[in-house]
């Protein structure tokens, strides 16, 4: 067929085969740009999801460790309260205990110096008298014994009581030693006292556990204070009730009716 077409015919097919060849070649050009387009566009949105997913992930790491910075911080903030609800029981009660012993002291002065006034006025008056009114002789010294009684037990309350004053390091290092307390370290060189201080302050438990013990031992001489006080007040009541009963008898039945009591003081 080609060999018996004209030569300008030839050219035109050829030139026909061409362009057909060139637009099929375009179209192929142009679908395999597109699908590299396409492609490419898959790519970038699957990079684009990635990192989507990748900043999900990280903000969700952020927010677990925003979470977990506020828990701590609460947590030490917890902390930080019940420290403070602790030192502050421990102010209140450390004030209690002195306020208690301070209390006791003081109502052993009183009685002591009650007593000592009532035996002063039976030493500078009474006793002389006791030769002219022997009935008098009973319930001046039933007076007097209760007196004495009640000195005595309120010298108990207001009279210290000092351990040696001296402590090791094995005792520091057991935690056996309450250095709250003079009477543990009062005898002890300073450089020793400072380096158990020292041990002290850095150990929480140690502290804590001192001033626990702090606490126990202030409340044993307060029960040791209180009990001698209650025995004090209760000699000296229903003391002094028998001794007036005694004094009102020996009145009652003494033989010498025309006495007056005040007569004594004179």
């Amino acid at each position: 067929f080609l060999l018996h077409m004209p030569v300008k015919n030839l050219l035109r097919y050829k030139v026909q085969i061409y362009s057909r060849h060139k637009s099929c070649i375009k179209k192929i050009l142009k679908q395999s740009e597109e699908e590299k387009a396409r492609l490419a566009k898959i790519e970038f949105d699957k990079q684009k999801l990635e990192i989507e997913k990748q900043k999900i992930s990280s903000r969700k790491v952020e927010e677990k460790l925003e979470v977990e910075k506020e828990k701590i911080a609460l947590k030490k903030e917890a902390a930080k309260v019940a420290e403070r609800g602790i030192e502050t029981m421990f102010r209140n009660t450390v004030r209690t205990h002195v306020e208690f012993s301070a209390m006791a002291d003081s109502k052993a002065n009183i009685m002591i110096s009650i007593n000592t006034l009532i035996i002063g006025i039976i030493v500078t008056t009474l006793l002389r008298k006791l030769v002219e009114y022997p009935y008098l002789i009973a319930p001046t010294f039933i007076l007097l014994a209760v007196c004495l009684t009640c000195i005595i037990f309120a010298v108990f309350v207001t009279r210290p009581n000092i351990t040696s004053g001296t402590f090791t390091k094995q005792d520091i290092e057991e935690k056996k030693t309450n250095l709250l307390f003079f009477g543990n370290f009062f005898n002890m060189p300073l450089g020793d006292f400072q380096w158990g201080m020292d041990k002290l302050m850095h150990d929480k438990e140690y502290l804590y556990g001192s001033m626990i013990k702090d606490f126990y031992f202030l409340g044993q001489v307060l029960g040791r204070k209180y009990k001698y006080l209650r025995i004090c007040y209760n000699i000296f009541m229903y003391g002094l009730i028998a001794a007036v009963i005694a004094y009102t008898i020996a009145f009652i039945f003494n033989p010498q009716q025309h006495t007056q009591p005040f007569d004594l003081l004179n």
